[in-house]
């Protein structure tokens, strides 16, 4: 379906490009797009490349480690299910964590075990657990120490302080997750 809507979209606008007469701008565009396109994905190639051999070095380090040791407490709280289960819980920790250091790509595929796991503790296959609506939530508003992306991206295009977005950031995805659990957990309540 998306991909009909964005048909669409380009549809519509070459056409009324070329109708209003500005076919050459339209044309000129497309080539410039495609060009800056390409720069930004090879210079966000290169921050992606760095951020992962640094998340490899926290890896590596320990760092990882604790920062899951410290988590896993708070998680087998809000977890009741999978807080239980180590595979689960492994898995949901090293989501948080990779998301935690803005790693998203890194991220995914412990995303995808843990809702595996998630699943096979669920008693309901037709429709997701609590635990599986949590987990979603926290990893969609999960707290980013340092916004790898988002700070890649800001140097690609040549902002004059990329960091600038890590404290607001910050802020920003601690009150999300705040509100997205206590939320969660209040609905779990009732539905």
């Amino acid at each position: 379906m998306i991909n009909v809507i964005w048909f669409g979209i380009l549809f519509i606008g070459i056409v009324f490009g070329l109708a209003s007469g500005n076919g050459e701008l339209l044309s000129k565009t497309i080539v410039t797009t495609t060009e800056d396109t390409v720069q930004l994905i090879v210079q966000l190639l290169g921050m992606m490349c760095l951020w992962c051999g640094v998340m490899k070095i926290a890896e590596k380090s320990g760092l990882t480690d604790k920062l899951a040791k410290g988590l896993k407490p708070v998680l087998r709280l809000i977890f009741k299910e999978a807080g239980q289960d180590d595979k689960a819980l492994g898995a949901i920790v090293m989501n948080i964590t990779a998301n935690m250091f803005g790693l998203s790509n890194a991220a995914t595929p412990f995303g995808i075990k843990a809702m595996e796991e998630m699943d096979r503790l669920n008693g309901h296959k037709e429709k997701a657990s609590n635990d599986m609506v949590l987990f979603l939530i926290l990893n969609a508003a999960c707290i980013q120490f340092v916004p790898t992306t988002v700070v890649s991206i800001r140097a690609a295009v040549g902002s004059a302080n990329p960091g600038a977005i890590i404290l607001p950031a910050l802020c920003v995805t601690t009150s999300a997750s705040v509100i997205g659990i206590t939320l969660c957990k209040l609905l779990q309540k009732h539905f």
